[in-house]
C-alpha cells in the first residue's frame, strides 16, 4: 500500500482535484450536483472553510479552499462531503460490478475514486495560476469554447466581483 504524505499547513490554501470512479461523467447531473452542493453546505456549517475557486466538470472537479487559521483538516471535510453525496444519491449511481471488497469494507459506493489530489498553494502567483487553471478547464476539455459559457464554475461570481473580465480567455 502506498504511503501518502499530505500537506498540513494551518490556514493554508489548497488546490484539489476530485475524480469520479472510472471517470464516470455524472457530476453535472442535476441530482448529483445538488447533493454535492448540499453536502458542502452542511460540512461548512460544522467545519468552515472558504471556497476561493471552483469548477465542476462531468467526471472531476477542481477547487481551491482556504482553511481557517489553526486548521489543517481538509481530509475530514472531503470524507464527509463524499460520504454525504454517496448517501444522498449513491443508490441511483451504484454500480455493483465495481463494488470491490475494499469498497464494501470501507462502506463506499461507486461514485468517487478513493483518493483525491491536493496541492498546497505556495504564494500569490501559485494561487493565481491554479485559479486560472481551474476556470479554463472546461475549455481545455472541449466542453465549451469560452470560459464564460460553462455554468458550473466560480468564474461567474469572480466576474461579478470584477476579478476576471467576462471575456477572459485564460491564455
Amino acid at each position: 500500500m502506498p504511503s501518502y504524505l499530505r500537506s498540513n499547513v494551518a490556514g493554508g490554501s489548497y488546490f484539489f482535484t476530485v475524480v469520479t470512479e472510472r471517470r464516470q461523467r455524472i457530476l453535472t447531473d442535476e441530482v448529483l450536483r445538488l447533493a454535492l452542493r448540499d453536502a458542502i453546505t452542511k460540512v461548512r456549517l460544522e467545519r468552515p472553510f472558504q471556497i476561493d475557486g471552483w469548477v465542476l466538470l462531468p467526471d472531476h472537479l477542481h477547487t481551491i479552499w482556504t482553511l481557517p487559521e489553526g486548521d489543517t483538516d481538509f481530509s475530514t471535510r472531503w470524507r464527509l462531503i463524499k460520504s454525504a453525496v454517496t448517501r444522498a444519491v449513491g443508490e441511483r449511481y451504484f454500480r455493483p460490478e465495481w463494488h470491490t471488497k475494499l469498497r464494501a469494507k470501507k462502506q463506499c459506493g461507486t461514485i468517487w475514486q478513493h483518493r483525491y489530489w491536493e496541492h498546497l498553494l505556495q504564494d500569490a502567483a501559485d494561487f493565481s495560476h491554479h485559479m486560472d487553471y481551474l476556470h479554463f478547464n472546461p475549455v481545455r476539455h472541449g466542453l465549451v469554447k469560452n470560459v464564460a459559457d460553462w455554468p458550473y464554475s466560480s468564474f461567474h461570481r469572480l466576474v461579478a466581483q470584477k476579478i476576471y473580465p467576462i471575456d477572459w480567455a485564460g491564455i
